[in-house]
């Protein structure tokens, strides 16, 4: 077992720039993970070499943005709270929590809570979204600013 980790940490190592050219480190372990699949599929013996990499390559290529996948791809987080910051959604104070379930039934979006959290501060930094505290459960709430 030691000879196949030392291996593995060779062809990871071999590797490494072109996964760390990823910026996205979503994109970046989807890849390590395709390829450790096709790797122990290959030792295996399940699937024919040349086969398998073709078809995991056209895989890799649709998911990576260049082929029709990428027209159905949902938008970001960043992008719908800039778009929401255009409409009257944030007219009134909403919790973290109000705005991740509108998210999730206006742009079929299921952000968690987490991922919106840095993003709105970033936006109350620059005076887009007024933070303050609510005084029935004392979390932030989020409301245009003036």
């Amino acid at each position: 077992m030691n000879r196949q980790t030392e291996k593995l940490k060779k062809q990871l190592l071999e590797i490494s720039d072109v996964i760390n050219s990823f910026q996205s480190e979503a994109v970046q372990v989807k890849i390590v993970d395709r390829l450790l699949d096709v790797m122990l599929e290959w030792e295996r013996g399940e699937v024919e070499h040349t086969d398998h990499v073709n078809k995991r390559t056209r895989n890799l290529t649709l998911h990576s943005g260049s082929g029709d996948y990428a027209s159905s791809k949902k938008p970001g987080a960043t992008k719908v709270l800039n778009q929401l910051l255009h409409t009257s959604f944030f007219d009134e104070p909403h919790s973290i929590a109000d705005i991740a379930q509108y998210c999730k039934e206006q742009y079929d979006s299921d952000f968690k809570t987490s991922e919106l959290s840095g993003i709105l501060l970033k936006l109350s930094n620059e005076n887009k979204l007024r933070r303050e505290r609510s005084n029935d459960n004392n979390r932030y709430e989020y409301v245009k600013a003036s």
